[in-house]
């Protein structure tokens, strides 16, 4: 009797946690209201059109700045090419280096919620303030007559920077979390959940595109033919609606308890493991030390199991005879195992992460020195002067052809060969994406020893002004760059969140945008080096404001060289 009872009770608890599973969220997340979260009234794609909305606005917003800035520098702040490109990259390195500040902020302390929301104040007072400077006469340098461009003074150039790093700043607190915020809304315990946040990726990637479409077109006409501040206002209006969108989906998202700081856990991993290192590991890995509740002693994170490997850091979580008299855990001498396992995949990814700075690098060109080239070539269709910097809108383009194909086809296709749920691997895509990129730098290349031959051809080598050759010759290499865009950027994008632990996903999500920051630094430093030994003797160099005189494709040479080099 007592034994069918028993049984009984394991059944009932079976199936009240099955019951339990299929209603409440098995990843811990929350509602609004701290409570556990039914699955039928919250997150999965119910809550995605808001958040998929609000990236879609911001980056709106943030490309109808970045896109053309080099151009607003050049002809309104009357600055050089090398200057404008250098201002350019280091404004924009910047935009991905802050991340790292809103992760930590957000994993630790406000959760991914919070952070965009405060983060998202900064940014819309930064393009309003870009908006003015552009408005008011007094804050921008008078026009130039003939050819004496009078320079910005020390006030306009600190409100105009000020306006974008402003928004450098709120980018910081925006970028890392939207991508795992979203992600967020998908049941990781759920098999069913876990492919849609798979195709969410993709989709989230679209949103972004689909804002840089407008941008690279509308916005960007409109400040080239109706006026600058009105040009810089339309963003801030678009900004206003991605905030009003995320707050809108307030009742329907998931939320993760933030679980403290991650950087501290990792201090904490290495310092322990240098204090123990001279003691035995145990042949039984169970008298590591874990924490003996169902879920980790990290908040909101889920236990991580022991992983072969990297020996030397699980000195952390071993027993001293010290450790087990004193009864109290100091986590600066003892470690759980998922702290050890947090830690060691963050060591394993960094050479992928090291592998994608340089296709960064050559995504950047599409925002300085593309535009620069297109800017010496003819823009005219008829009547109609093209923007050089619109024709970002074909990478845009590119890319939004590209999703819905990987995602509706080629993921099917190679399925039915590989058998694996995504079809191929993360880093396989990531390796596709870095190889098209070389492809772009290659065509680029070809493309300005093209134009410098019309150049040489018409007389125009020591004339300041565009050739004939037509600026729509460009549309190859920034549909390349645009292929490549959807499978190495959306590719680490998911790798980077099905690697990290529960309580890292903004700061994986930020180690994952610091590619594009470094890459950034990097293009910037490329350029002043390349500079400062090709203008050695008072040769012009590669990259001249007369671009006539100069070899630009020699530059674009040296960036495929690189990749090529990064892919082997």
């Amino acid at each position: 009797m007592g034994i069918a009872d028993d049984q009984l009770s394991h059944l009932e608890d079976a199936l009240l946690q099955r019951e339990s599973s299929e209603l409440y969220a098995g990843d811990g997340s929350v509602d609004y209201q701290g409570q556990p979260v039914l699955k039928r009234k919250t997150g999965n794609w119910r809550a995605c059109p808001f958040i998929l909305g609000n990236e879609c606005c911001e980056r709106l917003a943030y490309y109808s700045i970045a896109k053309n800035l080099v151009n607003y520098l050049t002809t309104n702040l009357h600055e050089g090419n090398v200057s404008a490109a250098r201002s350019v990259s280091t404004w924009a390195g910047t935009c991905y280096l802050t991340p790292l500040l809103g992760a930590y902020i957000a994993d630790s302390y406000w959760g991914r919620y919070w952070t965009i929301a405060v983060f998202s104040a900064f940014y819309f007072i930064g393009i309003c303030t870009l908006s003015i400077s552009a408005l008011v006469p007094t804050f921008k340098p008078a026009e130039c007559v003939g050819s004496i461009c009078p320079k910005a003074t020390p006030a306009q150039n600190a409100i105009f920077f000020g306006g974008i790093y402003l928004m450098a700043l709120g980018t910081g607190g925006i970028k890392p979390c939207v991508s795992s915020f979203g992600a967020d809304q998908f049941d990781d315990t759920d098999a069913d959940e876990r492919v849609k946040k798979g195709s969410f990726f993709n989709w989230f990637y679209f949103s972004i595109t689909i804002g840089s479409l407008v941008a690279s077109s509308l916005i960007i006409w409109i400040q080239e033919n109706v006026g600058w501040g009105i040009g810089f206002g339309v963003p801030a209006i678009f900004m206003g609606v991605a905030i009003t969108s995320f707050f809108l989906g307030t009742p329907l998202y998931r939320f993760q308890r933030p679980a403290g700081s991650p950087l501290t856990r990792i201090c904490q991993v290495i310092v322990a493991s240098y204090q123990k290192r001279k003691l035995e590991f145990p042949q039984d890995i169970s008298h590591l030390f874990e924490s003996q509740d169902k879920h980790s002693s990290i908040a909101g994170n889920r236990k991580l199991e022991h992983t072969q490997g990297m020996k030397c850091l699980y000195k952390a979580a071993v027993l001293s005879v010290t450790d087990e008299k004193n009864g109290v855990i100091d986590p600066w001498k003892l470690c759980t195992i998922t702290q050890v396992e947090e830690l060691k995949i963050l060591i394993r990814i960094l050479p992928i992460w090291a592998t994608v700075i340089f296709f960064s690098a050559v995504h950047s060109q599409m925002a300085t020195m593309f535009v620069e080239q297109g800017m010496m070539m003819d823009r005219t269709i008829g009547s109609f002067t093209i923007p050089a910097a619109s024709l970002s809108i074909f990478g845009v383009i590119s890319v939004i052809f590209w999703v819905p194909v990987y995602d509706r086809i080629l993921i099917p296709v190679a399925r039915k060969f590989t058998g694996k749920e995504k079809g191929i691997s993360d880093l396989q895509r990531i390796g596709i994406g870095l190889l098209i990129s070389i492809l772009a730098m290659v065509y680029a290349a070809l493309l300005e020893i093209k134009r410098l031959e019309d150049a040489r051809k018409q007389g125009l080598v020591d004339e300041n002004v565009a050739v004939s050759l037509s600026i729509l010759w460009q549309i190859p290499q920034f549909c390349l760059v645009g292929a490549a865009e959807v499978f190495a950027f959306v590719g680490l994008m998911e790798f980077f969140y099905d690697q990290s632990p529960d309580s890292m996903r903004s700061f994986f999500s930020a180690l994952a945008l610091l590619t594009t920051a470094v890459a950034y630094y990097l293009s910037s430093l490329i350029l002043t080096i390349v500079t400062a030994v090709t203008t050695a003797g008072g040769r012009p160099g590669w990259i001249p404001d007369n671009l006539n005189q100069g070899q630009l494709y020699n530059f674009f040479w040296l960036l495929a060289g690189l990749s090529f080099v990064n892919l082997l």
